[in-house]
């Protein structure tokens, strides 16, 4: 038997789309985000059949080319079981190609989209302590003449920052080629977007320790109205070190 031929995408969507055992066809990455799209974009599409399917696993992938990247699931896989949890953010953002399921992989796709409120509660206050671990680590090695450590601390900061924030929104956190296009056009409650990302730039640039106890006092605001209060407060007399200072304490 010859191998299949890598084809083009518009070509292997109508092939698909005539299998009865797809029932599902979602197109990831760059080509789901409107201006995002490079001459070295690719067509990153999930191939999701229908469970008890008897398939050859080379059936579609074996049309994989360098410009079609596939990834074939079952339709139990593509609800959760054979995911990363990576992967949710290009699932969030995803488009649908084809849904056989009367709108069965856009309900997939939201909850994707969407953390439940135990879930989000738990990973906000993970990252917010692990945040203020790097501010923490980060303000004190400025502090005591530590120049590299405190911009790489600062760097880990933004990072765990982020990923705060957008858990706070329930949200999954966009990868950072993403991050911009994302809070353009889905901006997070409470925040400016350009002074976020300004804010997020020069941190990460230089790890400014000024700067950085200001947006702390920001994040200490909403962490403690989303009713993670025990988690700053479990940091004693060291959250005065990453709050801005007051006038005449000498810091």
């Amino acid at each position: 038997m010859h191998a299949q031929q890598p084809i083009a995408y518009d070509a292997f969507v109508e092939l698909a789309t005539a299998d009865p055992a797809v029932v599902g066809l979602v197109l990831k990455g760059s080509r789901a985000h409107d201006g995002m799209i490079t001459p070295y974009s690719d067509h990153d599409l999930y191939v999701v059949v229908a469970d008890g399917t008897s398939i050859d696993p080379t059936r579609f992938t074996s049309h994989r080319g360098t410009g079609l990247d596939l990834v074939v699931v079952t339709l139990t896989e593509f609800r959760g079981a054979g995911i990363p949890g990576w992967e949710r953010y290009a699932l969030a953002r995803a488009r649908i190609v084809l849904d056989r399921l009367d709108g069965g992989i856009a309900r997939v796709l939201d909850r994707w989209a969407r953390l439940d409120a135990d879930e989000a509660f738990q990973s906000s206050g993970e990252r917010l302590d692990a945040y203020a671990n790097s501010l923490y680590r980060s303000v004190k090695n400025h502090r005591d003449g530590l120049a590299l450590a405190a911009r790489l601390d600062a760097v880990d900061s933004m990072r765990f920052l982020l990923e705060l924030l957008f858990a706070l929104d329930r949200r999954p956190r966009p990868y950072n080629k993403y991050l911009e296009w994302e809070l353009v056009r889905y901006p997070l409650p409470g925040w400016d977007t350009d002074a976020l990302l300004r804010a997020v730039d020069r941190v990460s640039a230089t790890g400014d320790t000024a700067l950085q106890r200001h947006l702390f006092a920001h994040v200490e605001k909403a962490a403690r109205s989303a009713g993670h209060g025990d988690v700053l407060d479990a940091w004693g007399d060291d959250l005065d070190l990453m709050r801005p200072p007051v006038e005449g304490d000498g810091r």
